[in-house]
């Protein structure tokens, strides 16, 4: 059960020394309430009041970062069973496995795809994270040379997939000061990957088949002094995996199990149909997905899921309101206003580009809602696009007034020329038509 802030205040040591980054001991109780800090900021907390507050007042899906430097993230520290109740935080790490048993050349090109390749959607660059390296030969010395290769290649996050400690340990000679994750500890081998983990202070990976089993394991490690753990349930199947995920994040998020308070991993390269494992990992709860290395499409296609799963469904990417550029423009451009959802933005920006005609783009404040919505609902209107017009100066950079507004946005046009004194032109509705359309219709 979730204490509340005043029993949590109660066993605080009330010093109020910012030394946990808050003003007061009370609003860092309120905090820990909340699930929104851990206990282990507070350096004057005695072992008896951390045994007391415990798993019941940090994060119900504890915060877990991978990788060191520009490439690193996090997972965990979600608060919801379904995106719609507020919004899912910390995207998935999607990581290529390779192998110890594959050529150094073949392992390093995996890597180097990895750290080059990218795709851009709606203005975000959207990347896999890092490499999953598998010792599949057995030795540590063959698992040891693939990690040099793969650091040598690139600065990723790593995931380490060994049964053998002594392999890990040879391993993080090279890359232990770089938090890799290491996979994974079970009942009979728990103690001495705790050990290695805390000595290099690596997250951890926890194996075993059962909630019960995961549950127990979690507090046997986090006894060992290993708090950063993340839950791999061994699933035979896609819909194991479905089952035991969905379990794990009710069963956190209400504190009905709170040691199995932790991210979930998933091993996509065991199933037949990938693409779907990948995708349900998406949606289904898993934080870090292990894959074989994909096809461009569907590197593109589980990419763009995992951005559309992870947007705040109650606030739309958004562009920030201005004046844009396509090409070079002159006093003699076209201007095109338009709305600052994001996805209307770059479909709009994307087509202009391709008729080569500089132009520029005006872009309003309609809080992220594309033309049609935002003229139903009263966010676009005449008053926004004289605001804009003034705010942004157009008038400084273009020798007529002349104003292109989307084709959904013509009832708008009668009081938009009365209020701003610009003659409307009205454009088409679907932004495919752009270049005919200024083409045909736009007098210099």
């Amino acid at each position: 059960m979730a204490l509340k802030a005043l029993d949590i205040y109660k066993l605080l040591p009330k010093k109020n020394c910012k030394e946990c980054g808050d003003p007061t001991c009370l609003t860092f109780a309120m905090k820990l309430a909340g699930g929104k800090a851990d206990v282990d900021l507070c350096p004057h907390l005695d072992e008896q009041a951390k045994a007391v507050l415990g798993a019941s007042t940090r994060p119900p899906i504890r915060l877990v970062k991978i990788g060191i430097g520009e490439r690193s993230f996090a997972i965990g520290e979600e608060f919801v069973l379904y995106r719609h109740e507020k919004t899912f935080y910390h995207p998935p790490g999607i990581f290529f496995k390779v192998s110890d048993t594959q050529t150094m050349e073949e392992v390093s090109a995996v890597t180097k795809r990895v750290r080059d390749e990218s795709f851009i959607r709606v203005g975000s660059d959207l990347r896999c994270n890092g490499i999953a390296l598998e010792n599949s030969s057995g030795t540590k010395e063959m698992f040891a040379a693939a990690v040099a290769t793969v650091e040598k290649a690139a600065d990723l996050p790593l995931v380490l997939i060994s049964e053998k400690t002594e392999s890990l340990f040879a391993a993080l000679v090279h890359c232990g000061t770089y938090r890799p994750l290491l996979h994974a500890a079970t009942k009979e081998n728990f103690k001495e990957m705790c050990a290695l983990a805390k000595h290099h202070d690596c997250p951890l990976v926890i194996k075993a088949r059962g909630l019960e089993q995961l549950a127990q394991l979690a507090k046997e490690c986090a006894l060992e002094g290993v708090q950063d753990l993340v839950m791999d349930s061994s699933p035979q199947s896609l819909g194991e995996f479905i089952t035991a995920s969905t379990a794990i994040r009710q069963l956190a998020i209400t504190r009905a199990m709170p040691d199995l308070g932790y991210p979930v991993f998933l091993d996509a390269t065991g199933s037949d149909i990938q693409d779907a494992a990948i995708a349900l990992g998406i949606v289904k709860y898993a934080s870090v997905i292990v894959t074989a290395p994909l096809s461009e499409a569907s590197a593109k296609a589980a990419l763009t899921l995992r951005q559309n799963i992870y947007t705040d469904p109650q606030k739309p990417i958004q562009m920030n309101p201005g004046l844009y550029r396509v090409g070079t423009p002159g006093k003699d451009a076209p201007v095109l206003m338009t709305v600052n959802f994001s996805l209307t933005f770059f479909t709009l920006q994307g087509y202009l580009e391709s008729t080569r005609i500089p132009c520029f783009m005006l872009v309003v404040d309609t809080e992220g809602l594309s033309v049609l919505t935002s003229v139903a609902a009263g966010k676009l209107n005449e008053t926004l696009v004289r605001d804009a017009l003034i705010r942004f100066g157009v008038e400084n950079e273009v020798a007529h007034k002349k104003l292109i507004i989307p084709g959904y946005a013509a009832p708008l046009s009668g009081r938009i020329e009365e209020m701003t004194g610009w003659k409307v032109l009205v454009g088409p509705r679907d932004a495919a038509e752009i270049g005919e359309y200024l083409e045909q219709e736009w007098k210099k």
